[in-house]
């Protein structure tokens, strides 16, 4: 009978301790932070990817040659593009944390299990600073949306003309690179529907690969920016949340003086009358 009210009072520990533990956690910050990796990471891997094939096909296609010294070319801007991703990566993931971190301890439960909790100016201050980030980044990636958007459209293009091949056999069509700003003016770099090299171009897995690992880079940057505007939602709840209970301590602060008050003076007299009497 013992053994069975101890392991009653255990299972009923191990439900409670669970409960508060899932309880404590800051579920909006939490999703807002995985779909943040997820998109960081989408967009981070498959666009250096997409311009590692980019560089492909410029070599092999068009012919396009790296300039030497430090001469300012298209391949210089594709690894001054990689290194940019290469920082996006770090940024956001610390960045991540510290928004994670701040859904923790602004939690309610959170601040139960670590007893009594005092709201600093300190601890708004951090909040507001984060949604000032956090709106930042939002405009961020917003631009990067848009700047991925456009090797989207293009290799669309070259794609859907891949595609349908045999309507612009007559057509004679041609892929000029300095339209695009890829090289000078003085550079011809051009493919034309028809020759060898636009075939083999449309036939080759670089130019699928790298067309839709583009289109995956544009889904990450999108689901980023959809993080961001969750982690301003939570944070502008915590923000309110925070405005709140701070009023709500100072009103308990003096409360409890006033009490504390109120008893003294209720002791002073007490004291007073005994004395009399005696």
């Amino acid at each position: 009978m013992e053994e069975n009210m101890d392991e009653s009072q255990s299972q009923k520990g191990c439900k409670e301790c669970c409960e508060r533990c899932v309880g404590s956690l800051p579920w909006a910050s939490l999703i807002a932070t995985i779909l943040l990796y997820m998109g960081v990471a989408l967009f981070c891997g498959c666009g250096h990817e997409a311009l590692s094939g980019t560089v492909t096909i410029l070599q092999n296609y068009f012919e396009v040659i790296r300039a030497p010294g430090d001469t300012l070319d298209v391949f210089t801007i594709i690894d001054i593009l990689k290194y940019i991703i290469y920082g996006l990566a770090g940024g956001f993931f610390v960045f991540g944390v510290l928004l994670l971190v701040e859904g923790f301890f602004t939690t309610g439960a959170i601040r139960d299990l670590y007893g009594e909790f005092k709201i600093t100016a300190c601890g708004r201050c951090l909040t507001a600073f984060l949604m000032f980030l956090a709106y930042l980044f939002f405009l961020v990636w917003l631009g990067v949306t848009a700047f991925t958007s456009l090797p989207v459209f293009m290799y669309f293009n070259i794609w859907t003309m891949c595609q349908n091949t045999s309507l612009v056999e007559g057509a004679n069509l041609c892929l000029d690179l300095r339209q695009f700003g890829a090289v000078t003016i003085s550079e011809e770099r051009k493919v034309c529907t028809g020759s060898e090299k636009f075939l083999n171009m449309c036939d080759s897995n670089e130019l699928d690969l790298t067309f839709h690992l583009f289109v995956c880079a544009l889904a990450g940057a999108g689901a980023a920016v959809i993080a961001m505007v969750h982690f301003l939602m939570a944070l502008a709840a915590n923000w309110g949340y925070l405005k709140d209970a701070s009023r709500m301590q100072k009103y308990e602060d003096i409360k409890s003086k006033e009490e504390q008050e109120l008893h003294d003076i209720h002791s002073t007299r007490s004291k007073e009358r005994l004395n009399a009497y005696t």
